[in-house]
């Protein structure tokens, strides 16, 4: 598209973890990371929500949203401990 800028050029993605599991139907991706606006060049701190999405699971996709760096890192192990049986499916934290 000329003259226009694409979503994601609009966004900038902070990385906070990924995952692969091998199961029996295949590859399941699990992947966390921040999201905020691209910078605006006033100086003002960016709000970054943060998500972990789930492919490969049978009722894809699955996602959930946190409010804090610290809740996505822990809702990351939560919803690896649920995907491999050792917890209950995770809840989403208030944004």
């Amino acid at each position: 598209m000329i003259g226009g800028s694409d979503v994601l050029d609009q966004m900038t993605l902070y990385p906070v973890a990924d995952d692969v599991l091998i199961a029996p139907g295949g590859r399941v991706v699990i992947r966390t990371y921040g999201v905020a606006s691209a910078a605006t060049g006033e100086g003002s701190p960016t709000p970054v929500s943060y998500r972990t999405w789930v492919t490969g699971v049978r009722d894809q996709p699955r996602y959930w949203r946190w409010g804090h760096f610290e809740d996505a890192c822990h809702g990351h192990r939560k919803v690896l401990e649920w995907l491999t049986g050792r917890g209950p499916q995770p809840a989403a934290a208030a944004a």
